[in-house]
């Protein structure tokens, strides 16, 4: 198995939300194009045609970004692409002029990110929907 790491990639909707479907458990079918088309960057990973791990970088429209919706397929985990979808995510960041990248995640991912570099910080978080 080859995975191609593509920067950019703009995948369709039906590509995202079959890889949030199994990635996420969440069947809910979105449309991610207003979402890309904001966004500092984001990187796909394939399986020849199946886009099979993603990360998207947001951005504030200046010096901060933020990594988001790091996901693979649950198949393909445990072989370094989110590990190299995060790494390439940070240089694709700073190549476009970002200073700061932050990213929030639960407890249980502590030392993924821990291993890519990020530092412990405070922040604060309100769930503003049911």
């Amino acid at each position: 198995m080859t995975i191609e790491f593509r920067i950019d990639p703009y995948p369709e909707n039906k590509a995202l939300n079959a890889l949030w479907a199994t990635a996420w458990q969440e069947a809910a079918a979105r449309d991610f194009s207003a979402i890309l088309s904001r966004s500092l960057a984001h990187i796909g990973a394939f399986d020849g045609m199946r886009l099979v791990g993603f990360v998207n970088v947001a951005w504030d429209g200046g010096i901060h970004a933020f990594i988001l919706d790091t996901c693979v397929a649950p198949e393909f985990r445990r072989q370094g692409i989110a590990t190299r979808l995060v790494e390439m995510a940070t240089n694709v960041a700073r190549d476009r002029g970002a200073e700061w990248l932050h990213v929030d995640f639960e407890p249980h991912l502590t030392g993924f990110y821990r291993s890519l570099v990020f530092a412990a910080t405070e922040a604060g978080l309100i769930r503003l929907c049911d």
